[in-house]
């Protein structure tokens, strides 16, 4: 019987200069790549492809913020996205946010739904 383990929120993290500031229940990961045909003079079809660059579009869903002094959400540039599984570890880096959607309720600090660029991704 095989155990699989599904990621949880200390799974799913966002980091700062190698320091946890924030956990996410969830996430769904977009990625798309321009790709171009290569194209051949009097041939009607291309004679090839070409991948192009690539590009991360991340979701991430109730994003609880740990208590971090001095550090706000809406300033961030350059941060990373860790979601660790049990056969890997994937970073996206270089991550801007995108879109933020906040609710809370009194003595919680709780983002209900946070979209990312990510500029890298790396699997280790």
């Amino acid at each position: 019987m095989a155990f699989v383990s599904i990621p949880t929120s200390a799974d799913i993290y966002i980091e700062v200069n190698g320091r946890k500031i924030a956990a996410a229940q969830s996430y769904k990961v977009k990625s798309s790549r321009e790709s171009k045909y290569i194209e051949a003079f009097g041939s009607q079809e291309p004679v090839g492809t070409v991948g192009g660059r690539v590009q991360h579009w991340i979701e991430l869903s109730r994003v609880c913020l740990y208590q971090t002094e001095g550090i706000d959400f809406y300033d961030l540039s350059g941060f990373n996205l860790v979601v660790v599984r049990p056969d890997c570890k994937i970073i996206y880096s270089g991550c801007e946010w995108a879109d933020i959607t906040q609710s809370a309720s009194v003595g919680d600090v709780i983002l209900e739904k946070v979209s990312l660029v990510a500029s890298r991704r790396m699997k280790i």
